[in-house]
């Protein structure tokens, strides 16, 4: 089978490396198109061509299939009216261009090509690993990031700050911590799916020109054997996707339930009953309630390695 895949290759990185080895699994001979130093484009940092066609035709002759190099002067190329092409290869949001030419090719009497849309690649900190980010010596070919990862925490309460610090430089190999103050509609204390709202609603808030926004809001959660006390977090990355997690929970005591039935905050009900002052900012009540076995920070750090389970395995959750 004849199958096109066409790019501009400026870089050609592993996005690029995706998109032609997917074309050799499902064809016999692959017509590949690059845009020539004339071609129409909003892209930035253009190679010549004869770099750009030496990168790739370097990397195709690693394969025992058969290939060709086509200079593409417009977005059709011979896809238009080639009879033994079969199906287009194409990357996520170009499928458009593909549709254009089978329009083309059913005026003219032919097939409409197969059109094989692959989804964007994406580098270490979950963003599309892109030919200027590459140029920009913000990540390598292979997506790796080349400086630190930046993440904004929606919070200046240093328990929840020094969580993601401490997951996230497990998970990086340099990373920038900010806090940021935000505003949240869910109060200061949610209960039920309120929870995660307001973990969502502080990412989305912090992020700013970081590469991730991250939310941590502690609530209430109601089960058929009372109040549980639980932590969720959510991730946000600067193309908008949103992961998140929680922390294990932990039920509260019944002369504590039955404040916060009342309507008595959860820090005051301790405070109250136990004498702890503002336990939200120290070890908190699972501290108290565990004597020191587990302290509110190594919940909150439960809940930001689970909201980053996806983005330490991207090609399972995301590039499928």
């Amino acid at each position: 089978m004849k199958v096109g895949v066409a790019g501009t290759f400026n870089v050609l990185h592993r996005g690029h490396r995706t998109l032609l080895n997917r074309a050799f699994e499902l064809g016999d001979w692959v017509v590949v198109g690059i845009t020539s130093d004339s071609f129409p484009s909003k892209k930035q940092f253009h190679a010549p061509l004869e770099r750009r066609t030496e990168a790739l035709r370097d990397y195709l002759s690693s394969t025992d299939k058969k290939w060709e190099i086509e200079v593409l002067q417009d977005g059709m190329g011979s896809a238009a009216y080639d009879r033994e092409l079969n199906m287009l290869v194409v990357s996520q949001g170009t499928v458009q261009n593909a549709e254009r030419i089978n329009d083309i090719r059913i005026s003219k009497g032919l097939k409409p090509l197969v059109i094989e849309e692959i989804k964007h690649v994406l580098g270490e900190d979950c963003a599309t690993i892109t030919s200027t980010r590459v140029l920009e010596e913000e990540i390598d070919e292979d997506g790796r990031l080349l400086r630190p990862l930046r993440v904004n925490v929606g919070s200046d309460n240093p328990v929840k700050v020094e969580a993601v610090r401490k997951v996230m430089g497990e998970i990086y190999r340099k990373v920038e911590i900010q806090a940021v103050r935000v505003k949240t509609t869910v109060g200061e204390q949610p209960w039920g799916e309120k929870i995660l709202q307001g973990a969502r609603e502080r990412a989305r808030s912090a992020i700013g020109k970081a590469d991730y926004g991250a939310g941590i809001e502690a609530g209430i959660l109601e089960m058929d054997d009372g109040l549980y006390g639980i932590q969720f977090c959510a991730i946000i990355d600067k193309e908008g996707t949103v992961t998140s997690g929680q922390s294990s929970g932990f039920r509260y005591p019944p002369e504590v339930e039955e404040k916060i039935r009342a309507g008595v905050a959860v820090s005051k009900a301790f405070n109250d009953l136990y004498d702890m002052e503002d336990i939200g900012h120290h070890e908190g009540a699972i501290g108290f309630l565990t004597k020191g076995m587990l302290n509110r920070q190594q919940l909150s750090e439960q809940a930001v390695q689970a909201a980053m389970v996806p983005r330490m395995r991207p090609d399972i959750y995301f590039e499928v």
